[in-house]
């Protein structure tokens, strides 16, 4: 699933061609594509027809379309899932494969969701008052990430101190930090020099501190190459892929040296998912005694 990095990449691409374009007709051609909008893709159409796009704003791994017409203002929620890609094309090119909804625009081009696995999706949703923004209602319960002005990073560490879980864990929760998945939080951790199955309350508050420092800079430093592509599953809105899997350290590196000790790489199933971790630089924890 996209991480902050990618959708951030994403906004930035809308936000540059989209903002003052309004959609002149929207097709949902694969029902799954609006099965989180209540009203069902006919409402989710006829809602959004007619409406100019504002904005594009994101919180984490969430990225909304603000869109309005005199009448009503809404946030087109969308869910990218495993597989979703918002891609601008001009009107008549070849349809990808996989289009589940075509958004022709007033200047020629057309905003295209395309959804291979057909996991993501899209819905209509209420702005709330979340703090000194508003946000969608579905989105209020995640906590700001590490780009927005009210993420509160002492905050977050006295967060993560409170916690007697695995820090990994801990930093994956998107209640705690938003933005921050099983990459960039692999990437934090080496950086940091933490095995993410430490506890967080062993772990002192000045080395929390460091590790959402890292997680900020890594992912900042991802922004600016695009992100991280793996396949051709995740792309900008012009189809091109990301480049930081160059720079990764940890993920995916399992039996390469650590760029720190050379030490091979290992890889573990954590969360149902990979970690991957240098031994030397980052020291398993010994396992807890069961009284």
């Amino acid at each position: 699933m996209p991480e902050l990095p990618e959708v951030e990449t994403i906004r930035l691409g809308l936000s540059t061609h989209l903002s003052g374009r309004t959609a002149r007709e929207v097709e949902v051609l694969h029902p799954r594509a609006a099965r989180r909008h209540v009203g069902g893709p006919v409402d989710l159409s006829s809602r959004l027809r007619g409406k100019t796009f504002e904005a594009v704003e994101r919180r984490g791994k969430y990225m909304w379309l603000l869109a309005a017409d005199r009448a009503d203002e809404v946030a087109v929620v969308v869910h990218l899932g495993m597989s979703g890609q918002m891609l601008l094309a001009e009107q008549g090119a070849a349809d990808p494969v996989h289009l589940r909804i075509r958004v022709p625009l007033d200047d020629g081009n057309e905003l295209r969701f395309v959804d291979q696995r057909t996991f993501g999706g899209w819905h209509l949703d209420e702005l709330v008052d979340a703090g000194p923004r508003r946000v969608p209602e579905s989105v209020a319960h995640i906590a700001p990430d590490p780009f927005e002005p009210a993420f509160d990073r002492d905050g977050v560490v006295t967060a993560l101190r409170r916690r007697d879980t695995e820090i990994k864990r801990a930093i994956l929760d998107q209640t705690v930090i938003s933005g921050v998945g099983n990459i960039y939080a692999d990437e934090s951790l080496w950086r940091a020099g933490l095995h993410g199955r430490r506890r967080t309350r062993g772990i002192p508050r000045a080395r929390l501190g460091e590790l959402v420092d890292h997680a900020t800079q890594v992912m900042r430093e991802a922004v600016k190459v695009g992100g991280t592509s793996f396949d051709d599953l995740y792309v900008n809105v012009n189809g091109q892929s990301g480049y930081f899997e160059r720079s990764l350290n940890a993920y995916g590196c399992e039996g390469l040296p650590c760029r720190r000790c050379e030490t091979p790489m290992v890889r573990e199933a954590f969360m149902n998912r990979s970690s991957f971790f240098c031994p030397t630089c980052q020291r398993v924890p010994r396992r807890r005694r069961v009284a």
